[in-house]
């Protein structure tokens, strides 16, 4: 084998030599130690319990328990695609994902944005607290808030009732159901994409802004050609996430409001799964259904996270 010259005052390359299995385990044993109770947890709340889905393959009573519930193969999957009413939930639950997809995903951003061209620094925090400070209220709170200013005896309907309008009640009317629960969620959690979206800016090296000002860039340009391709990993990586958990688009919220316009309007997968399991007790129906929407999810997953390589982006994860 004939060797390749090395350059006069080139370093020659340290060979690289794996380190073996003990030695890496005794490197690493703090950290794998540090790693147990978050594992048990996991394993104890998170896959334990999927043991239990083998009731969607059995007609389960709760009286006789898993072992004696007879064994019905694939039935309970056939009555959830011929159910109408599970695939009316599915198009709500649809619905409202591309919806709030379109006219929510992109707030945050903006808003991040906005804030990161902000000069003051209190003033960028402030602003920040203001907004982020309703992430940490419970939907029932968030519910209440726009019951007590756009619901039927709400502030909004007694102003308009003191100038001659009546009749307004947002709360109860399903024609704008869609616009109603997308304020609430942005009002509720684009505080919280503000702070990822703002972390991703913070990694930016101040000196590019003044390299491309000194260039002759103005601010549009500096935003398109320096921060947006910041922000595009983090971006990338939250859309996947959102379209992973696209058929969750909120049950406590839904559920809270699903009196008030009805089930046409407001019933998705998870209240429905919830009705028909836990209130109706169809339990093997509704772990077929959750088995469903449980695949559906996790294949929008590696969809998006597939395409996300293609456009060289790491996605949520990456081979190796």
């Amino acid at each position: 084998m004939r060797r390749t010259p090395t350059a006069p005052g080139a370093e020659t390359p340290t060979p690289h030599r794996a380190l073996s299995f003990t030695t890496r385990l005794r490197r690493d044993a703090p950290l794998l130690l540090m790693t147990i109770p978050a594992v048990l947890l996991l394993m104890v709340f998170a896959y334990l319990p999927m043991l239990g889905n083998v009731i969607a393959w059995q007609d389960y009573s709760p009286y006789v328990g898993i072992r004696e519930s007879p064994f019905v193969g694939w039935a309970n999957f056939v009555r959830v695609f011929n159910n109408p009413q599970f695939l009316h939930a599915v198009g709500n639950t649809l619905v409202i994902t591309l919806f709030q997809l379109v006219f929510y995903f992109p707030i945050p951003i903006v808003l991040a944005l906005l804030l990161n061209s902000v000069v003051s620094g209190k003033v960028r925090t402030v602003v920040q607290s203001v907004v982020y400070l309703p992430h940490f209220f419970s939907w029932v709170i968030v519910v209440t808030v726009f019951q007590q200013l756009f619901g039927g005896a709400g502030l909004i309907n007694r102003l308009l009732t003191a100038r001659g309008y009546t009749g307004f009640d947002l709360m109860t009317n399903p024609d704008t159901f869609l616009v109603l629960i997308t304020s609430q969620s942005i009002w509720k959690d684009a505080g919280w994409g503000i702070i990822i979206f703002l972390a991703a800016l913070s990694t930016v090296d101040p000196a590019h802004y003044e390299s491309a000002a000194m260039d002759g860039a103005n601010r549009w340009r500096r935003m398109w050609h320096i921060t947006l391709p910041a922000m595009r990993p983090t971006i990338v990586f939250l859309l996947i996430l959102r379209l992973g958990d696209a058929l969750n688009v909120g049950f406590e919220q839904l559920i809270l409001q699903r009196s008030a316009v009805g089930a046409e309007t407001s019933e998705v997968i998870d209240t429905y799964v919830y009705y028909q399991g836990v209130i109706n007790g169809d339990w093997s129906f509704a772990a077929a259904a959750g088995l469903v929407k449980g695949v559906v999810s996790l294949g929008l997953v590696l969809g998006a996270n597939k395409i996300a390589h293609a456009f060289g982006e790491a996605g949520v994860y990456q081979k190796a």
